[in-house]
């Protein structure tokens, strides 16, 4: 366990670093997001998954080294590399809706794009057929998918995954807190139940939420944009199938399936964010968020966001017990 706690906390000062650096690159350079529950809605810098995604490489690479060095224990780290890479290509993609401007201003990448967009990441994954075809499911049990599982299951659960964290954002602190909670019990998860190449990923991805959380919790000095909550959930995907551990995955999944009933009541088109008023957050309209259940003008954006990771921490929970 001390090893992967030193390979999360060189993560989590990596981090900090780079995202202490970064943001100041990213301002300079036009790459911002209005911050829209403070007054004056300021502009700061975006694209957090940028420097997340260093400090979670750099990490787990340094980990690697160090076995191949010191142990010469090559076991599972061709599984490391390939989730590596999967993870590498989804947080791409969010990088890509965060920089697609045209006349001046963000437009991101149309819906329809994400998912596609998403769906080569799984390659490295399937082509070195990472993960168990057979299944343990809540309410179901263990099921064999055979082939299903490789060329079907493992490229769809990482393109949902991947599109469904990025459903549950838009206020200080809320996507990285949300991923500290379920990194946070699926790599204990993963220490005791699973792999050592899905506790290499999931300690050094902690890490790296963790440092970036330092600052993008409230008041925020680096929002995340869709580079980070895409890396969030190819994170939670990658880990859940190369440790064999894809029931908790789903469990901690859950608050984010959610979110999407609620978008799609909406037909996607209603902002998660709401209007500041009195330094209270009021929705725009019906309920077609998470969030929205708590913007009512009673609470302030910090306290939405505590509601909000209170009910992930439930299902966070979940995992050990069902």
């Amino acid at each position: 366990m001390e090893t992967f706690i030193i390979e999360a906390f060189v993560a989590m000062i990596l981090a900090y670093f780079f995202g202490s650096w970064v943001r100041k690159y990213f301002k300079a350079a036009g790459l911002v997001g209005t911050d829209i529950h403070k007054k004056g809605t300021p502009s700061l810098p975006s694209s957090a998954g940028i420097p997340t995604f260093l400090s979670f490489y750099f990490a787990a690479m340094m980990y690697v080294f160090l076995r191949t060095y010191l142990y010469q224990d090559y076991s599972g780290l061709l599984d490391v590399m390939a989730g590596i890479l999967s993870i590498a290509f989804i947080t791409f993609v969010g990088f890509l809706d965060d920089v697609y401007v045209a006349k001046n201003k963000r437009i991101g990448l149309k819906q329809w794009q994400k998912p596609l967009l998403t769906l080569p990441a799984a390659i490295p994954i399937m082509a070195l057929r990472l993960g168990n075809s057979t299944m343990s499911l809540p309410f179901f049990g263990e099921i064999n998918f055979g082939l299903f599982y490789p060329l079907f299951l493992v490229p769809f659960g990482i393109m949902i995954a991947s599109n469904l964290v990025n459903l549950l954002a838009g206020l200080n602190g809320l996507e990285s807190g949300l991923g500290i909670i379920y990194l946070t019990s699926l790599s204990l998860y993963t220490y005791f139940y699973s792999n050592i190449a899905a506790k290499i990923l999931a300690f050094s991805a902690l890490g790296a939420i963790a440092g970036i959380f330092l600052l993008n919790k409230y008041p925020a000095k680096i929002l995340p944009g869709d580079s980070l909550t895409y890396f969030l959930g190819g994170v939670l995907a990658i880990i859940s199938i190369v440790g064999n551990v894809e029931k908790a995955g789903m469990i901690l999944a859950i608050p984010f399936g959610i979110e999407s009933l609620l978008k799609l009541k909406g037909k996607f088109k209603q902002p998660t964010v709401g209007k500041l008023v009195d330094g209270k957050i009021v929705r725009h309209g019906g309920i077609y968020s998470i969030p929205h259940f708590f913007m009512n003008g009673k609470y302030t954006e910090k306290e939405v966001v505590k509601f909000i990771w209170t009910i992930e921490l439930a299902f966070a929970s979940l995992i050990w017990i069902v």
